[in-house]
Parts: C-alpha cells; sequence; structure tokens
C-alpha cells in the first residue's frame, strides 16, 4: 500500500468517531446529505431551459433596449395571456420531475445502505471466519484489536479466550505426560510381581487383568491426546496409507480388502492412521472382515469401512461415539474394548475438517464413512485394488 494512501487511511480512522453507534449515525447523515444534493443537481442539470426570443416591435413585451437575436421570421401572433407563464412541459413535466427526484434519493440510500451494512459487517465476518478457525487450529494468530470500540472488545475477549484455550491444552499435556509415568510404573512392578506367582491359572488370571488395565490406560491417554496434540497439515497418500494397513495387520493380509480410487488430500498423517486403525479394527472384531472402498470426487475424498457384524440399533447409532460408552455389557474389555474407539476416531476425523459417521448396511453389516474435504488442486486420482 503506497504511504500516501496509508496517511489517508490512519487520518481517516482518527476522524471516525470510535462507537460503532456514531460510525452508523454520520454513515446515515452522509447518505441522506449526498442524497439530496445528487437529486436536485441532476433536476438543475436535467430540466428543460426555455427558449428566450427577441419578440417583434410593437409586441408587449417588446423592450427597446433588448439585445437578444431576432430570428430571421417572428410568426404573428396573438399578445400572451396576462399573468405568469406555465412551466414548461406542464404537470407532465412536474410529475417525472418529482419521480427523479423520489428515484434518485432512493438510489442514493439503497447503495450508501449496502456499502455501510459490509463496511460495519466486515469485523463480524473476520471475527466469525477466526471462530471457525479457532475450532481447527487453536495457535492461530490472535485477532487485530482495531476498529470501532465494539468491535475491539469483541476481539481482545476472542483473543483473552484463545489463550486461556492454548494454556489449557498445556496444561492438559503435561498431564497426561504425567499420568502416563505415574500409571504405568505400578502396572510394571504389579506385571513383575505376577510372573513370581507358582499357581499357573492365578499368575495367568494377574496377566489378563493387567493388561486390561494397560489397555484402558492407554485408550484413556489416546483420547486425551488426540485433543491436545497439534500435527501439520500435509498432501497424504491415503491409498499407501490403506494399503501399509491392511499388509500389517495382526489378523493378516487378507482380513482387510481395499479397492477403489483416491488422490492424495491434505490431512495430519498420524491423526488419519489413527482413526482408520480403530475403525478397521473394529470392523475385523465384529465382522471377521474390514471391506475399505474409495469414492473420490471434487469435492470431498470418501472412506468406506464395512464389516459383516450384526450392526447397531438405530437409536444407538450416535451413542457409540460418547466416550467410554460399550454398546453390550456383556461385552468386556478383552472383547469389546473400553469404549473410546470411536470416541477417538471421531474427534481426529473432525480434526481434519471431515465427518465421521455409522450405517446398517441393508444386507446385514456396519458402515462406518469418513468424509474428508477435497483439494481442489489435489493430482490425479490413484487406483488400489486388493482381494
Amino acid at each position: 500500500m503506497p504511504a500516501w494512501l496509508r496517511w489517508l487511511s490512519a487520518l481517516a480512522s482518527r476522524l471516525l468517531p470510535a462507537t460503532l453507534f456514531g460510525r452508523l449515525a454520520l454513515l446515515l447523515f452522509v447518505a441522506v446529505l449526498a442524497s439530496h444534493l445528487l437529486a436536485l443537481t441532476l433536476m438543475f442539470e436535467l430540466r428543460p431551459v426555455p427558449e428566450w426570443r427577441t419578440p417583434p416591435p410593437g409586441h408587449p413585451e417588446f423592450a427597446p433596449g433588448f439585445q437578444g437575436a431576432a430570428p430571421p421570421s417572428w410568426p404573428n401572433s396573438p399578445p400572451r395571456p396576462a399573468g405568469p407563464p406555465p412551466p414548461p412541459g406542464g404537470l407532465l413535466h412536474l410529475g417525472a420531475s418529482m419521480l427523479l427526484d423520489i428515484g434518485v434519493r432512493l438510489g442514493a440510500l439503497m447503495l450508501a445502505a449496502w456499502v455501510g451494512a459490509r463496511w460495519l459487517s466486515r469485523p463480524i465476518r473476520r471475527l466469525a471466519h477466526a471462530a471457525r478457525e479457532l475450532g481447527q487450529d487453536v495457535h492461530r494468530p490472535p485477532l487485530p484489536e482495531e476498529g470501532a470500540q465494539e468491535f475491539r472488545e469483541a476481539s481482545r475477549g476472542f483473543n483473552q479466550m484463545q489463550a486461556q484455550l492454548r494454556r489449557q491444552l498445556e496444561e492438559r499435556d503435561r498431564f497426561v505426560a504425567a499420568v502416563s509415568h505415574d500409571l504405568r510404573t505400578p502396572l510394571t512392578r504389579l506385571r513383575l510381581r505376577a510372573e513370581s506367582l507358582a499357581d499357573p491359572r492365578e499368575r495367568q488370571g494377574f496377566q489378563h487383568d493387567i493388561a486390561g488395565m494397560e489397555e484402558m490406560i492407554r485408550a484413556t491417554l489416546d483420547y486425551l491426546r488426540g485433543v491436545a496434540d497439534e500435527e501439520p497439515f500435509v498432501l497424504l497418500d491415503v491409498v499407501a496409507l490403506l494399503t501399509s494397513l491392511a499388509d500389517d495387520h495382526p489378523a493378516g493380509p487378507d482380513a482387510v480388502r481395499v479397492e477403489g480410487t483416491a488422490r492424495p488430500v491434505r490431512a495430519q498423517a498420524s491423526a488419519l492412521r489413527r482413526a482408520l486403525v480403530n475403525l478397521i479394527d473394529n470392523a475385523v472384531r465384529y465382522g471377521e472382515q474390514a471391506h475399505v472402498r474409495l469414492r473420490d470426487d471434487a469435492a470431498c475424498l470418501r472412506i468406506e469401512i464395512s464389516d459383516r457384524g450384526p450392526g447397531i440399533p438405530p437409536q444407538r447409532l450416535e451413542q457409540v461415539f460418547e466416550p467410554f460408552y460399550r454398546l453390550e455389557a456383556s461385552r468386556n474389555r478383552h472383547t469389546g474394548g473400553v469404549g473410546l474407539g470411536l470416541a477417538i476416531a471421531r474427534d481426529l476425523v473432525r480434526r481434519q475438517r471431515g465427518r465421521l459417521s455409522l450405517h446398517n448396511l441393508a444386507q446385514g453389516g456396519l458402515q462406518a464413512v469418513i468424509e474428508l474435504p477435497r483439494d481442489s488442486a489435489s493430482p490425479s486420482p490413484r487406483p488400489v485394488g486388493r482381494a
């Protein structure tokens, strides 16, 4: 921006009222004044001007000293009646002038209202955009505290809220690290003591209980860490990621089948991998096999993970996303987990600006659908197929 333009902008900022009410009052005053001046100017500029002609000698309005140029021929006409002359154009011209005046004023006011609304709502749009970005990145730059007094106060409050959220997340990081260390140490001692038990059956029971406690602690810490971790977005090859998950799955390469085409998508690699692992593990655990299908278009990348399990009652398709919620009371931590897998998966997908939902299939089984927003600059699709 040129220096003179910055100087004018700073001068205008100083001359403008400090409050939103004052700026709105100034805008209305300027709009009304401008509409009146514009209407009057147009009326005087566009009104018809009467043509002056020199009357012939002997005419009642003939003046000897008049210097106007007489026309070459003056028609014989009767004397003009006494009294003021009628306005040019008569009532028709008067009505057209009034319509022109009203139209110009309304047009000027509407234009001023449109410009003023955009001018006054710009800080509100900026605040709304910052609020949307805060849900994705709590470390985004703070809002500039400028503009009217009301907007400065709103920006200041927003920045204070953002700073408080950052402090809370940092405290959560420290808490997760402390809990992870403090809980794993006594569990390790318990495992060592359990191995020294003479009774194999009792030793195996202790080991199962310790393994269940470790799984619950790990899942809980993963859930807490998933909210706090910050990871950069990269252009991720989802096809290669799913292929590696299928090849490395503990149930064997035949437990996961991947097919479809996909272009790389902007995402957090570790977060999306953890979400896919949770969903694929659920499909293999309850449906024996996970069928992953990729559907790619200009709007989003759709990842469908289907199984052949019993499905979920329709009224509980949203409840299963709640932390520590388990569908059946008969499920224990060795068969059904601790009820955090889907909660973690949805949280991680939301961090990708995506959406995770569950649907029962008509032929039986459950389908988990991940929808990730598509980057328009993504490269061409890459096909994949696994039997």
